[in-house]
């Protein structure tokens, strides 16, 4: 039996605004990047009218909510993760009008809409680091952010030895001999959230855009806001390679919890069950599950999923762990393959398209909610080969920080024709695209039932039919041969992946397939034949 990629039911069309509770349970969340989504002015780069006039497109893939990364006011040091005001739009996305006419014609399409909120730090342009800056030493403003003496005999070392996550002192010096303490780059300084200026100010953030009609946020480094007492020192370097392993003086302090409660206070004064995402990195899932308990956020993000090799054992591992998890907290495990700050999976897992489409398959056939990033649906591989002098990542810039890579993610996805810019707009693109990029376009996809494409849309619309499909809080595991992860779903659904480099035999389920991740027989006397880096889903 083959299995068909280009079914489209008639009830494809998301209708989840009116739907009911609890819809973030089961959400597929679709990431979009802004200046790499859609041109809408010719100037090279992505907007809010871009967006706009693709907002279809996402309706019909399928999706139930659509994340937009920053599009602030913001000197753009950070890629807008840099925030001047918070309530302004940056002039190279649009106007404030554009954002309110997104946010409208979403919901008439049927999608809701999560902007992403950055709390732990603020552009160097920010009115308050202005004022704080130009006040002095001693000024009450200056509270509202980290300043500190230095040490040593005139106060020309850091105050701690704390390194930012972009390379070298998390530390800068200021004229009048003064330092301020910023855990990326030195244009974005953090703020101090024992201040309640700061607490005041945010919660006056939450209402202005959900006043706008908002359905959520993502909270980006939700676990950076408090620094532990007195800002202690490590003790020693290399850092960043403790990030996600122990707890540290600068990340995941249990004081952030009390900031999230006052949030979700804010949240539930709205209709329509407006939500917060935590960009949560921590030690442990369980650690993760803890801003999530019922009076504080109601999902993060699972980067323990995320950086899981592509391994049967440790992706049950990983699974088993996650469920289990969030089942205390009654919070929905999410999924996720890519984002704008990781390679994408079609190259990341070291296994090419094939392996990809298996991955995906796996992740939407796993209960909670999903997170898309754009361009995965078109099987996009990750860009190795951009040029020095075109990228804009600022760890790129800084010695010894992240890899400084994270643009080969971000190339500006391709809609149509067969050269450069693939209708992103009519001026270019601010990151150049693949010259073999002509047959990954949505164009071209679009109705070749072996496409990635069609695979995402068929995936989808099963997804939001199937009742063994969406929300949930576990699997019934299936014996399986070494190498093949085999499970089930209340509701007859079972899933089979082989994540071995060759072919399979499995016992003949006694199922009718409803999807593979490739087309291929796959069947074989009485024996089911699972191809390498492969996802089946199965109907009892």
């Amino acid at each position: 039996m083959t299995p068909q990629h280009n079914v489209t039911p008639e009830n494809a069309t998301p209708d989840n605004v009116a739907r009911a509770t609890d819809w973030w349970r089961d959400a597929v969340i679709y990431q979009v990047y802004p200046r790499s989504f859609a041109d809408g002015n010719g100037d090279g780069m992505g907007d809010l009218a871009g967006i706009r006039g693709r907002l279809p497109y996402l309706r019909d893939l399928g999706v139930d909510a659509v994340w937009l990364s920053p599009f602030y006011a913001s000197p753009q040091a950070d890629a807008g993760y840099d925030v001047a005001d918070y309530r302004a739009i940056d002039p190279m996305f649009g106007t404030l009008a554009d954002a309110e006419a997104v946010i409208r014609d979403a919901h008439a399409h049927g999608l809701r809409i999560i902007v992403d909120l950055v709390p732990n730090h603020c552009s160097d342009q920010h009115v308050w680091f202005r004022r704080a800056r130009a006040d002095g030493p001693g000024s009450t403003i200056r509270e509202r952010f980290h300043f500190r003496k230095g040490r040593g005999e005139n106060g020309e070392l850091p105050p701690n030895d704390w390194e930012s996550l972009f390379g070298g002192p998390a530390w800068t010096r200021v004229a009048d001999g003064e330092w301020y303490l910023h855990l990326f780059a030195p244009e974005q300084p953090d703020f101090n959230w024992d201040h309640p200026a700061v607490r005041d100010e945010f919660r006056s953030v939450l209402r202005f855009w959900l006043d706008l009609g908002v359905d959520g946020f993502r909270v980006d480094v939700a676990h950076g806001l408090v620094k532990a007492p007195g800002l202690p020192d490590m003790g020693h370097g290399e850092q960043l390679k403790l990030l996600g392993n122990q707890v540290l003086p600068f990340f995941d302090q249990d004081g952030v919890h009390e900031i999230y409660r006052s949030w979700r206070t804010v949240l539930d004064e709205y209709a329509g069950e407006r939500i917060a995402v935590a960009e949560a990195w921590t030690p442990t899932v369980e650690r993760t599950a803890r801003y999530l308990r019922p009076d504080e956020l109601h999902q993060a993000f699972n980067f323990h999923y995320l950086n899981t090799d592509w391994d049967a054992t440790a992706l049950r591992e990983a699974i088993d762990t996650s469920l289990d998890a969030m089942r205390p907290v009654s919070a929905p495990t999410t999924w996720v393959l890519s984002n704008h700050d990781v390679v994408r999976h079609t190259t990341r897992l070291g296994g090419g398209l094939d392996r990809a489409r298996a991955a995906t398959l796996l992740m939407l056939a796993l209960p909670g909610s999903a997170y898309l990033y754009q361009g995965e649906e078109l099987g996009l591989p990750e860009v190795t080969d951009l040029p020095d002098e075109v990228r804009q990542d600022p760890s790129f810039f800084r010695a010894a920080g992240q890899e400084g890579l994270r643009d080969g993610c971000r190339v500006p996805l391709p809609w149509s024709g067969d050269a450069a810019p693939y209708g992103f707009g009519t001026g270019g693109s601010w990151l150049p695209q693949p010259a073999d990029w002509a047959t990954l376009t949505v164009e071209a996809q679009t109705g070749d039932p072996d496409s990635t494409l069609e695979l995402y849309r068929t995936a989808l619309s099963l997804r939001r039919t199937h009742p063994a499909l969406g929300a949930g809080e576990s699997v019934e595991w299936l014996d399986a041969p070494d190498g093949v992860l085999a499970f089930r779903r209340p509701g007859g659904l079972v899933c089979t992946v082989n994540t071995t480099q060759a072919p399979v035999r499995l016992a003949d389920p006694g199922a009718r397939i409803l999807l593979s991740s490739r087309q291929q027989k796959l069947s074989d006397g009485d024996f089911a034949l699972l191809p390498a880096d492969t996802t089946v889903w199965w109907q009892e």
